[in-house]
């Protein structure tokens, strides 16, 4: 008696269990586990081999959630992971993740995600620009036409009569009719020739 009473309280316990690296291991291991979590084929594979039928494993899941804290969730590489993390608390997505159809529809409902979260997500971040004023439109006016031309004045030749003719009126056709030549072969020996130098020459006479 006098043995077991100098036994100190919780000496037969076995010491808390403590990692040799520090937890490391542990934390590696389980980082891994949980990103696999993000890929539903994945999923389906636990379901068609009725891991989510035991109990420990259900509660290893609400577990693993610590991994959506601030100081762990730094190193989570594909954040899907933790979203089906949280879809797989639920007793009726653990079962529907059984049927090859619900894998194929989160498979598909993941890709097109991917798709198109980068181009949803930067609608919201990137500015909008502001919208182009709208040009009013303009009054209907008649297609503009090309000036005439300013008229040019001409000046006004006044009418001048021809001078009367000598001749009488049946002979202006026939003297019209005849060349120069003509006329000075016919009148040029009647025509008197005018000298000069006789008047003189008389006045000299008779003054002497």
């Amino acid at each position: 008696m006098a043995d077991v009473e100098s036994v100190p309280d919780g000496a037969g316990k076995p010491p808390p269990y403590k990692d040799p690296d520090d937890g490391r291991q542990r934390f590696l291991l389980e980082l891994e586990f949980v990103q696999c979590l993000a890929n539903p084929t994945y999923i389906h594979y636990l379901a068609q081999n009725r891991y989510f039928e035991d109990e420990a494993f259900i509660g290893y899941l609400k577990y693993l959630k610590y991994w959506q804290r601030p100081e762990y969730i730094k190193y989570i590489m594909y954040p899907h992971c933790l979203f089906f993390l949280e879809l797989l608390q639920n007793a009726n997505f653990r079962n529907a993740m059984a049927h090859p159809a619900s894998k194929e529809l989160a498979h598909r409902q993941q890709y097109f995600f991917w798709k198109n979260y980068r181009n949803n997500r930067l609608k919201h971040i990137l500015p909008r620009p502001p919208p182009e004023p709208t040009p009013a439109p303009a009054p209907s006016q008649p297609p503009p036409t090309a000036p005439l031309p300013a008229p040019v004045l001409t000046p006004a030749v006044p009418h001048v009569p021809a001078p009367p003719s000598s001749l009488p009126p049946g002979a202006a056709a026939g003297a019209s009719a005849m060349s120069p030549m003509q006329f000075v072969g016919t009148h040029g020996t009647n025509m008197p020739k005018t000298d000069m130098r006789n008047p003189m020459g008389n006045r000299k006479r008779k003054m002497g």
